[in-house]
């Protein structure tokens, strides 16, 4: 079969829902938290030099930038489609530039020419380094895309917090940019000492945080569901995590050849206003927000709430399917999904939530619903006498449902 075949045979059999393959990513510089399911010994399957896997990316058309070993097609979700004969598969980013519109929606489409955004499972059992994504103006010095992203910690992924279950945000109140520049300048002289100017905030399971791009942070250790915009870009500013050492070339990491030495670059990425803001948790910190009446919702055997609504990048949702009801959901967007718990079914699709995932298998707890089939409403069934079924929703830019106070 042709791209082409594949393309519009899978579109056609999921009736405008297709189904994503688990998409692996290891991190040489990460310590797998295992809790993404993967089996217990999968996390290596790359080999050690590449890393721990320890995440998972849904509905992305966004290669990952892991150096010179990054695999093909890593970091690219890929559509499965059985034709009862065999299984073929096919990049999702190649079935957004076939279908266009028709499966991410004409106003996407006219505006972006691509699939913008992906979410993830991040997974580590540690703190990562201080680091920061740059803003669009300086990420295209790299030819690339600004990454805003959010965080979403779902109470299914995190029955443990690991070793470090908070996160840094930005600077202390009273922290000068000669204090910034200084960590900047010692990166190079063992523990830069970065997080002594910078405040921590501990991880609540079932909430999430909004992270523009342009902020220092250093994410904790709760698993975390992170709706991003298409990028990869980041720098490390922080030389020592725990025992960990931090090389120089992460904190250059995305700098044009020319300013790689140059602090004030460095310094140019900071966004200073939002890292300095003394209202950073209550302009940052999300708690979950019904997405309608919740007597009504919960009359008709669901719950649908907002888990990331604070960036125009991209949005996120928790769709909660009561045991043995069959509902209707209907979205104003395009959007890719992940099973979190519970079995049943979603449109001519089984969906179930696997509990062990071997690297390579294939699975039913990931689809990416076409715009169209989301606004004539998408009907889901739990099989389940006693087990709600959850999923993750994560939708395009300038949702055009999302209208909150």
């Amino acid at each position: 079969m042709t791209k082409n075949e594949i393309i519009q045979g899978a579109f056609e059999q999921g009736k405008g829902i297709v189904r994503l393959a688990p998409n692996w990513v290891p991190r040489s510089f990460c310590v797998p938290g295992r809790r993404i399911k993967l089996h217990p010994d999968d996390y290596y399957a790359l080999g050690g030099v590449r890393g721990g896997i320890d995440e998972r990316w849904f509905s992305s058309t966004t290669p990952a930038d892991n150096g010179p070993l990054t695999g093909e097609y890593e970091g690219l979700s890929q559509i499965v489609f059985e034709d009862g004969v065999a299984t073929e598969t096919v990049l999702l980013a190649e079935a957004v530039q076939e279908l266009k519109g028709a499966l991410i929606g004409e106003r996407i489409w006219n505006e972006h020419q691509c699939w913008p955004m992906y979410s993830k499972f991040f997974d580590n059992k540690g703190a990562l380094p201080h680091h920061v994504h740059h803003r669009d103006e300086h990420a295209a010095l790299t030819g690339q895309k600004g990454k805003p992203e959010a965080y979403y910690f779902p109470l299914q992924v995190n029955n443990y917090g690991a070793d470090f279950p908070y996160t840094f945000f930005g600077f202390a109140p009273g922290t000068t940019k000669e204090e910034v520049r200084k960590c900047l300048m010692n990166f190079d002289k063992g523990d830069n000492k970065i997080t002594n100017i910078s405040q921590a905030y501990r991880l609540e399971p079932g909430t999430g945080w909004d992270v523009p791009p342009g902020v220092l942070h250093a994410p904790g250790s709760l698993c975390t569901y992170e709706p991003q915009k298409a990028s990869d870009v980041f720098a490390m500013y922080q030389s020592l995590t725990g025992d960990s050492i931090v090389p120089a070339e992460l904190l250059w990491k995305d700098t044009p050849e020319e300013r790689i030495g140059n602090i004030d670059h460095l310094m140019e990425v900071i966004d200073w206003e939002l890292n300095v803001d003394p209202h950073f948790r209550k302009n940052r910190f999300m708690a979950p927000v019904p997405a309608g009446n919740q007597e009504e919702m919960l009359a008709q055997g669901y719950m649908d709430q907002w888990i990331c609504y604070k960036s125009d990048e991209f949005s996120a949702k928790e769709l909660t399917v009561l045991p043995g009801a069959t509902v209707t959901i209907k979205d104003a967007g395009a959007y890719g999904m992940i099973m979190m718990q519970g079995h049943g079914r979603m449109g001519v699709w089984d969906i179930e939530t696997p509990a062990l995932i071997r690297f390579g298998q294939l699975t039913h707890d990931e689809y990416f619903v076409s715009e169209q089939a989301a606004k004539e409403g998408v009907t889901i069934t739990n099989l389940s006498k006693s087990d709600p079924i959850v999923m993750l929703k994560h939708f395009g830019p300038d949702n055009p449902e999302l209208k909150l106070d």
